[in-house]
């Protein structure tokens, strides 16, 4: 297992609170839902809803 800087033993949740926080993730929830507006509110760039086309059978002689 990883060390903090006092060199206690750190668990794996541990570790990741602080690189998410590091990164500048936020626990707040209000935070998180701002966020996924934006992201939500994006269009796709392209959708497509037509069927995909057989694939063409090749003969051979």
């Amino acid at each position: 297992m990883d060390t903090d800087e006092n060199g206690n033993k750190q668990s794996q949740h541990a570790r990741f609170v602080e690189t998410a926080r590091a990164l500048g993730c936020d626990e707040d929830e209000a935070a998180f839902d701002e966020k996924l507006k934006v992201i939500a509110r994006r269009k796709p760039k392209h959708t497509s809803t037509a069927e995909p086309k057989p694939a063409k059978v090749r003969r051979t002689s």
